[in-house]
């Protein structure tokens, strides 16, 4: 076995966990949704069938003002009980055990009312919160107690209770959100008392043979945050009230600090699990950025925690830990961090996915059922949404054969896979590479699909996945050699000086701006990437909080936007924030509002509003958008043979992953 110390049961006494891995709390949106408890179940049961030890549910509030959204779930009502026995019952049909996430949101509730330790705005959240009476905290105490109670009828193996990242019990913790002058207030002790006093009400209430996960904010990441020695105290308080395992919280939501994003080094907080580890003898859990088997063995063997928790892993792949266990890592589908499908659809209201696995969350609606029709079926280009469509296809019984005209496969993958933080994308190539040669499509790499193959090849259907080239300019100077686009820069294929302006400010052009500020990437240094962003090992202040290295940047960088919006507002919701502050610590001149003249020897002619300015650099980067790659699809459909467009050769408007991974499942589920 690779993996013994992932893969070790864990003995709580009362009961025993059949691994070391944790499926941590994540809201899809499912919750909300007619019919969702259903579709939820079958998440849940595939996630159980799979081998994680334990799952946690997203979060669940104890009552109406602990709501994050105005219609968003909670349990606090017998009549509440029998559609949460929908997901119980699932679960344990599969072999798993689960426990309820009980949140109370408090400032963070996106509603007019919420409440809070003390009426203190949230800087993430439109709504000021009333602060609650000394009478409505032991309400509170009390309705967390009746959950719990609820849950344990629902058939859950136990709670966990929300302590962290910002939530309503982190608000009493930290004197940056609590100013109360009564007995829930001032001291530590006085403040330490509301999370003390909901686990002792919930342990009273639902008996010593009932899992209580405490969520318990470690390392917040704010200022006036908690400090060490409370964080400790707070453990060992917790250890007596009753809990039965400890979870590790990383950071508020309002935090200027990446805790979760594909930028952030794999395992990067396990040391302050380990911190902890000499101070209670309750079993730890590590968290955030722990996506493979490699990595959690890795903690639990050296000591730094005793269980590990993954959350999106295990929506890019529900057979993570079976997999693991088979010797069999290469064939997982591994989580990159992206956010994109999964935490921006929550914070957008829709229903979370994953970018690469479009299944996730959609267990109930798309399947790959053995095909009655076999086809032959040519794919053109191994880019993301070839590739899926390919497996997928396969999958189903399919006779794929797959053309890539270059000596690789992964399309816009490899270029993205050059910027610093996003090496994830490397496991999803080979993810994909694995699956063909694992389900055998037929892949011919540096093979062009033309007439000519066709001619000697019979096929029943074409699928174009040729992807996009990038759109150039037509402007005086723009044909001289120092005008370049990415992806002739990604691929090596230029060189570029020191002074250089990028046109265009998409997803491209931030990504580009940190490309050529940034030699060695953070992500793969945690010692480098903890200074970059000003997080204290240490933990001398409170909060886990120290200067950030000021940076040195490599290049001048001029990133230029013809819109006169605000920088960057089509990036992603939950990691625009972090690109934005990314090329600030590079001091990437950014200008909106331009519009560009020529290029010359004195540099690049633009224009600000009215004013006119030069800027005397020695390239200039396109970085303007994308078309599809469509040269051969006219030749296509000449055969006559169906052709199906998915992927940028479809849409090319951004490079969007998301979409082609999602078109290709939809066509080979289809076909």
């Amino acid at each position: 076995m690779s993996f013994p110390h992932l893969l070790e049961p864990l003995d709580l006494g009362f009961t025993q966990l059949k691994n070391r891995v944790l499926m941590g709390s994540m809201h899809t949106g499912l919750e909300e949704e007619k019919g969702g408890f259903e579709k939820l179940a079958a998440f849940y049961k595939e996630r159980a069938v799979g081998g994680v030890g334990l799952i946690v549910t997203g979060g669940i509030s104890p009552n109406f003002r602990g709501r994050l959204a105005p219609h968003a779930c909670q349990l606090s009502f017998p009549w509440q009980v029998n559609k949460h026995k929908i997901v119980t019952d699932a679960v344990h049909e599969g072999g798993g055990k689960i426990c309820m996430q009980i949140l109370h949101a408090g400032r963070y509730g996106y509603h007019p009312f919420s409440q809070s330790a003390s009426k203190i705005k949230s800087p993430i959240t439109p709504f000021k919160p009333s602060a609650m009476s000394a009478r409505q905290v032991k309400g509170t105490i009390k309705d967390y107690a009746t959950s719990a109670s609820l849950a344990k009828k629902a058939g859950y193996d136990g709670v966990e209770v929300m302590g962290s990242e910002g939530y309503l019990i982190n608000q009493f913790i930290c004197s940056r959100t609590n100013k109360r002058k009564d007995q829930w207030g001032g001291s530590f002790e006085n403040r330490a008392q509301f999370p003390l006093e909901i686990v002792k009400a919930i342990r009273n209430k639902v008996g010593k043979d009932f899992i209580i996960v405490f969520r318990l904010s470690m390392l917040d990441l704010v200022d006036n945050g908690s400090t060490w020695d409370e964080v400790v105290a707070l453990g060992k308080w917790l250890e007596q009230a009753g809990v039965s395992i400890i979870n590790t919280g990383i950071g508020w939501h309002e935090a200027r600090v990446p805790t979760i994003a594909t930028s952030v080094p794999r395992g990067a907080f396990a040391w302050v699990t380990e911190r902890l580890k000499s101070e209670v003898s309750v079993p730890l859990i590590a968290t955030n950025r722990i996506n493979t088997p490699e990595i959690g063995e890795q903690i639990i063997a050296s000591g730094q925690a005793d269980m590990v928790s993954m959350a999106r892993p295990f929506l890019a792949d529900a057979e993570f830990v079976n997999k693991a266990a088979a010797d069999q890592s290469e064939l997982i589908n591994t989580c990159i961090g992206c956010n994109q499908a999964c935490l921006d659809h929550t914070f957008s209201m829709k229903r979370a996915t994953c970018l690469v696995n479009p299944r996730a969350c959609y267990e109930t609606e798309i399947n790959f059922t053995p095909t009655t029709n076999k086809k032959r079926i040519a794919v053109m280009g191994a880019g993301p949404a070839g590739m899926a469509f390919s497996v997928y296809a396969a999958t189903r019984g399919h006779d794929v054969v797959l053309f890539e005209a270059k000596s690789e496969v992964g399309g816009q993958f490899n270029l993205a896979r050059m910027i610093p933080g996003k090496e994830e994308f490397n496991e999803t190539i080979r993810y994909f590479l694995n699956q063909i040669n694992l389900h055998k499509v037929d892949l011919r790499l540096n093979t062009k699909l033309d007439a000519s193959v066709l001619e000697t090849e019979q096929f029943d259907e074409i699928v174009v996945s040729s992807g996009v080239v990038p759109r150039a300019l037509n402007l005086p100077g723009f044909d001289d050699p120092r005008v370049v686009n990415y992806q002739q820069v990604l691929n090596g294929e230029v060189e570029i000086g020191q002074k250089v302006a990028l046109i265009g400010a998409g997803g491209i052009g931030f990504d580009m701006a940190h490309f050529l500020c940034e030699d060695e990437s953070s992500t793969l240094q945690l010692d480098k990437w903890l200074k970059q962003w000003g997080i204290d090992q240490n933990y001398t202040d409170a909060g886990g909080l120290t200067d950030a290295v000021e940076h040195k940047p490599s290049r001048e960088v001029h990133l230029l936007q013809r819109k006169t919006s605000k920088m960057g507002k089509g990036l992603g919701k939950t990691t625009g924030w972090i690109h934005r502050s990314v090329l600030k610590q590079h001091q990437v001149n950014m200008l909106t509002g331009v519009s560009y003249d020529k290029f010359d020897d004195q540099g690049l002619h633009i224009k600000v509003g009215e004013d006119a300015q030069v800027l005397a650099v020695d390239n200039v980067v396109l970085c303007a958008g994308q078309e599809s790659n469509r040269t051969m699809v006219d030749q296509m459909r000449a055969t006559g043979l169906p052709v199906h467009l998915i992927g940028g050769v479809d849409v090319a408007a951004e490079l969007d992953a998301k979409r082609a991974i999602r078109q290709g499942a939809e066509l080979a589920m289809s076909i």
